[in-house]
């Protein structure tokens, strides 16, 4: 049976129409529902193995899959990196970290904060930068790329797993002075709904009375309308979801709710600007294409990145106090 082939000079088939920006925050809401669902079941889980070592897994593929698709950005640049230098160090941050966490500060009885996990992170960074000199000079690559090869690595490096890094150091967080009940897991959980919270209103006030454009030449989209309601919206979000948890965000009242609000919208608004930056130097509309109306993992974890470690930072030096 012969196979029909196309007449030269026949049209090609028309290209799909483009989605509208309903379908596309349709989309992207479901992707985001359906990740950070599998993530947080996993997290709440009744199940030691699975509250912990499937979070660890899901944590090291974000991470990884993330680092993919930024050293994939540097690639469409045009630009060298050590790829697998970078994966292998990503990895063993991330799983170092967990099992560092889980084993001594556990066996210690979360009874102190975790400046040693913080001790062993800088280990890890001091490791890959000097094993990343050692890679450069066995490379056979011309000496004049040096530079390069090795900014672009460690860009890599603490953009993706290093940041992210900070959410387990909040799902693990030892136990604050004075709150001997506080759960690491429900600060994960609450800086992840102030997040994307913070991206919904963004999304729908600059798409709905967006006018007055922020940084047009990184990203064409954002208004100053977006940054408002991305503030607004965030804040609702922190203050409602604090009185709604009570207790179970130890340390946590209005105060903090409001200036955590504040502090996480603005902190998602940069992040998701700077991967633009990445994106547009990379000629790329998404880092990927992982997931239907978000693009690629960095697309859905650009805010996060931000903000990880800021949480972080005001739960050891804000709320612990």
């Amino acid at each position: 049976m012969s196979v029909p082939t196309v007449a030269a000079g026949s049209n090609p088939a028309p290209s799909p129409p483009a989605l509208s920006k309903g379908q596309v925050f349709l989309r992207r809401l479901a992707s985001t529902t359906v990740l950070w669902g599998i993530v947080l079941t996993a997290m709440f889980s009744g199940n030691l193995f699975i509250r912990e070592y499937v979070f660890l897994a899901l944590m090291l593929l974000l991470a990884t899959t993330g680092l993919i698709e930024f050293y994939g950005l540097v690639a469409l640049r045009g630009l060298p990196c050590f790829k697998g230098w970078g994966l292998v160090s990503g990895s063993v941050l991330m799983a170092g970290t967990f099992f560092y966490v889980t084993s001594y500060q556990r066996a210690a009885g979360f009874s102190t904060m975790p400046a040693k996990a913080n001790d062993f992170e800088t280990t890890v960074l001091i490791f890959f930068f000097l094993g990343l000199c050692v890679r450069e000079f066995i490379s056979k690559e011309r000496q004049a790329v040096a530079f390069t090869t090795m900014s672009t690595t460690l860009l890599g490096f603490m953009y993706v797993p290093w940041l992210l890094n900070f959410i387990q150091k909040i799902n693990f967080l030892p136990t604050l002075p004075g709150h001997p009940l506080v759960d690491g897991r429900f600060y994960v959980l609450y800086f992840i709904v102030v997040t994307k919270f913070s991206d919904l209103g963004a999304y729908c006030t600059g798409s709905l009375i967006g006018r007055h454009k922020m940084i047009p030449r990184i990203s064409p989209g954002k208004t100053w309308e977006g940054l408002g309601g991305a503030v607004v919206v965030s804040t609702l979000a922190s203050i409602l979801f604090a009185h709604l948890a009570g207790p179970k965000l130890a340390g946590m009242n209005l105060t903090h709710a409001i200036i955590l609000g504040v502090i996480l919208s603005l902190a998602a608004v940069v992040g998701d600007l700077i991967e633009s930056i990445f994106k547009r130097e990379a000629g790329a509309k998404d880092s990927g294409k992982f997931f239907p109306g978000i693009g690629g993992i960095l697309d859905l974890l650009d805010s996060l990145l931000f903000n990880a470690p800021l949480m972080y930072l005001y739960l050891r030096h804000v709320l612990a106090r």
